[in-house]
């Protein structure tokens, strides 16, 4: 059903989330029609981890999902006992079947794959249907009734073994509803099991955020408190919601039947689960955007800008500079492992990833100021502070372009060419450090040190160029020589721009202040 319905279930999760409600709805209308709330809940930590909505957006459709899934209960309970199964059953697997066969690959094909899991399905509940009654036949009904609190201790258990074994809530609610419809169980276990399916499916969305970002380890936390609350809620009051259950049938003139019964049961308490925890979605998101917090996190807090700032723009350009100094120098970091021998990936994708978080939201501050009370010589400021940002994440995407060239390449045979090349990408770093705490330098001095780069770049790349041309080198040796050589040099041409414009407005607006401390590499 996920790949018959192509982009649609992105799009479900992207444009109709945008409110609480609408994110319930959403995930209710796709648990329904799919069949999984599993299948729902992975792709939503999957939209959370890739950043395509956020925490307040999946909650609606995380919560929205359990209500989905009792659909499951409706079908076994209306169609698995009072229709012959096999009479459009063995159609569905037929039409769905040729649909394959005929159509290849694509979503025609795959709704034909949906077809036959459905006719399989209600195959499949026939088939328990008449095991569990050959199992009334051989065992005694008095071994399975639940009697007393700890029975149903024991039954809910099981039903979060079953559903944490099978990886599906809805086969497990298929086997309980017919177990009991079969005589094997009493209702009371039938409704402690049914509990227990709903906990248990919350070992998916674990699994799932096992590795995953912090985000979608809160998604799964959410899940799981749900899913707790909502089945201690009903245990609590389970004699309550079967006096309801016993009032909406008698009202409704519906059949004491079993499975009607615990179909209601199961969409009753989600329900319940739903309303209680509905006005608290903001506060729990909040306090769940407090837990799980990864090192990037921790470390991509900003320094010196807050809301308090915000409401005082002198204030908010010193804070931002002080920002902007933090940049630089982790910056600074992240250039030295680009280009150490003892490159370590994890450690440079890591700061890195600091680096364009903390750009983030230095430019997001940078936007939120109100604009229209600003005056024109601060607007200013502040398009010179964006433009600042800008250059720095530009440094950022070199540097990683020069971390993958520098050291995916091969070696060159030449060791002095070698060492040359090495000697290169060390000055561009000792003059950014030099350009940057320089407090005042001249334009003329920075051109002049600017040029001597360039000068150095240009010679070492036509060296590289003729020993290419004499097979000194190999061709692929010389081309990832001559693009490492490339980035370092856009990079310290674009720390200069940047160094430039942040000397120049730090001396307008903090003269006498003293630097902000410097940075301590984190190890």
């Amino acid at each position: 059903m996920k790949t018959a319905a192509g982009p649609g279930l992105r799009h479900l999760l992207t444009r109709w989330t945008d409110t609480p409600l609408r994110g319930v709805l959403a995930g209710f209308l796709m648990t329904a029609i799919v069949q999984s709330s599993s299948a729902v809940t992975v792709a939503s930590l999957g939209f959370v981890n890739a950043g395509l909505i956020n925490l307040h957006q999946v909650l609606g459709v995380i919560f929205g999902a359990n209500i989905g899934t009792t659909m499951t209960g409706w079908l076994v309970a209306l169609l698995g006992f009072e229709v012959n199964i096999q009479a459009f059953a063995l159609p569905l697997i037929g039409i769905g079947m040729l649909l394959k066969l005929m159509r290849g690959p694509g979503q025609l094909a795959s709704a034909g794959v949906a077809l036959v899991g459905f006719g399989l399905f209600f195959i499949g509940i026939g088939v328990l249907k008449q095991s569990f009654e050959g199992i009334v036949e051989t065992f005694s009904l008095t071994r399975f009734t639940a009697d007393g609190m700890s029975a149903l201790v024991i039954y809910l258990l099981l039903g979060v073994l079953v559903t944490t074994l099978t990886q599906s809530s809805s086969a497990s609610i298929a086997i309980t509803i017919t177990a009991a419809s079969s005589g094997v169980i009493g209702l009371y276990a039938a409704a402690a099991m049914v509990v227990g399916a709903n906990v248990g499916t919350t070992s998916t969305a674990v699994f799932a955020a096992i590795g995953a970002t912090s985000a979608a380890k809160r998604a799964a936390a959410a899940q799981v408190l749900f899913n707790l609350i909502t089945a201690v809620v009903a245990m609590l009051i389970l004699p309550v919601l079967f006096y309801l259950i016993n009032s909406i049938s008698a009202l409704l003139s519906l059949d004491p039947d079993t499975g009607i019964t615990l179909a209601l049961f199961h969409t009753l308490f989600n329900l319940l689960g739903l309303l209680l925890i509905f006005p608290f979605m903001d506060n729990l998101a909040r306090w769940l955007e407090q837990r799980f917090k990864s090192w990037e996190e921790t470390e991509s807090h900003p320094r010196f800008l807050d809301n308090t700032i915000a409401q005082t723009p002198a204030l908010a350009v010193n804070a931002l500079l002080n920002e902007l100094d933090v940049v630089q120098q982790r910056f600074l970091n992240l250039y030295q492992l680009a280009i150490s021998p003892q490159y370590d990936a994890s450690k440079f994708r890591q700061q890195r990833d600091v680096l364009n978080n903390l750009a983030r939201q230095i430019s997001r501050f940078i936007v939120n100021l109100e604009s229209a009370a600003l005056p024109d010589e601060t607007t200013e400021q502040l398009a010179t502070l964006m433009r600042v940002e800008h250059y720095l994440v530009d440094c950022t995407l070199s540097a990683d372009t020069l971390a993958a060239s520098w050291n995916t390449r091969e070696k060159l045979r030449d060791p002095t060419l070698e060492s040359e090349l090495a000697g290169f990408l060390n000055q561009v770093y000792n003059n950014m450090v030099t350009v940057t705490h320089a407090q005042e330098a001249a334009n003329s001095d920075i051109n002049s040190t600017l040029d001597s780069i360039l000068q150095e770049k240009d010679r070492i790349k036509a060296t590289l160029i003729m020993a290419g041309t004499r097979h000194q080198i190999e061709i692929a040796q010389m081309s990832s020589a001559i693009d490492s050589l490339q980035e370092a040099w856009h990079i310290t041409k674009t720390w200069h721009k940047a160094t430039h414009r942040v000397t120049a407005l730090a001396a307008i607006v903090r003269p006498e202040m003293p630097e902000p401390e410097p940075l301590v590499a984190s190890q």
